[in-house]
């Protein structure tokens, strides 16, 4: 099956957080899709306008949380979306998190594979969706029954890991948090504004210790190898090593997700540092 062609680096951020200006700006400094995380509703508000605003960029959702968006009324949006903007859009849709969704009676694993039975019936090509997943289960699943995986907080090391799983052929992005700043402790502060409220969910935390990490490491408010693992920080030449040992890894696709406060201008040091 062909890879989605997202170009080798996008920019991810919640879906509320990127203006029509935005994309066009980020469109020309060379990035080739936009993210849209925090659980975006079944409707896909907003998405249209970044299309809209863009020449070729995609847009992809970072996920749709099955628990929360009905698959019938996701798959409506994204036969909306395709018809204006026919091979620029991705579904990425995934489990959130047990602790947050209340539902616990049903598997997370099952209620995915539910979820995708109700997008085939929906006609949503699975070349046009992709799962998040951390673990070698979904793994296997988002290459079985979707373009590929979208892992989130993740070092390059998961991303050789999920590659192994998945096999050559399917679509890996690797989301990565960056903080442009040359001093590791305000960086570390920066970072640590957002990387310890997902040190209490427990998907992540099992999949950080496969990965080796202790459960020092993952004590609120996370080790500074635990920080500077999940959100490299350092000079815009720095920041891209570290956006660049995911591709090394195995990635076809990093979704950069910058802390600083301004990102646009951070994004705007990191383009110019950036294989093109």
């Amino acid at each position: 099956m062909a890879r989605f062609d997202l170009g080798k680096f996008g920019v991810w951020r919640g879906y509320r957080g990127f203006s029509p200006e935005d994309a066009r700006e980020l469109e020309s400094l060379g990035f080739g899709a936009l993210w849209l995380g925090g659980s975006p509703p079944a409707e896909l508000p907003g998405v249209e306008s970044l299309l809209e605003a863009t020449d070729s960029l995609v847009v992809g959702t970072s996920i749709v949380n099955i628990w929360t968006a009905d698959a019938k009324a996701t798959a409506e949006s994204f036969h909306r979306i395709d018809r204006r903007f026919p091979g620029r859009f991705l579904l990425g849709i995934g489990t959130g998190h047990r602790e947050a969704n209340g539902a616990e009676a049903i598997k997370p694993y099952d209620a995915l594979a539910r979820y995708l039975d109700e997008l085939d019936e929906a006609g949503v090509p699975r070349e046009r969706r992709a799962l998040a997943a951390l673990g070698p289960r979904v793994l296997e699943l988002a290459g079985d029954r979707s373009a590929g995986a979208l892992p989130y907080l993740t070092p390059p090391e998961h991303t050789r890991n999920a590659r192994a799983v998945l096999g050559a052929s399917s679509l890996l992005v690797a989301e990565q948090k960056v903080v442009l700043d040359q001093d590791p402790e305000r960086a570390r502060e920066i970072a640590r504004g957002l990387v310890p409220m997902y040190l209490g969910l427990t998907n992540y935390r099992n999949n950080l210790r496969r990965l080796g990490f202790t459960e020092e490491d993952l004590a609120t408010p996370g080790s500074d190898r635990l920080i500077d693992a999940l959100a490299v920080h350092g000079s815009a030449t720095e920041v891209a090593d570290g956006v660049l040992a995911h591709l090394d890894a195995g990635a076809d696709h990093v979704a950069v997700q910058v802390l600083n406060e301004d990102y646009l201008g951070a994004l705007r040091e990191l383009a110019a540092v950036l294989p093109k």
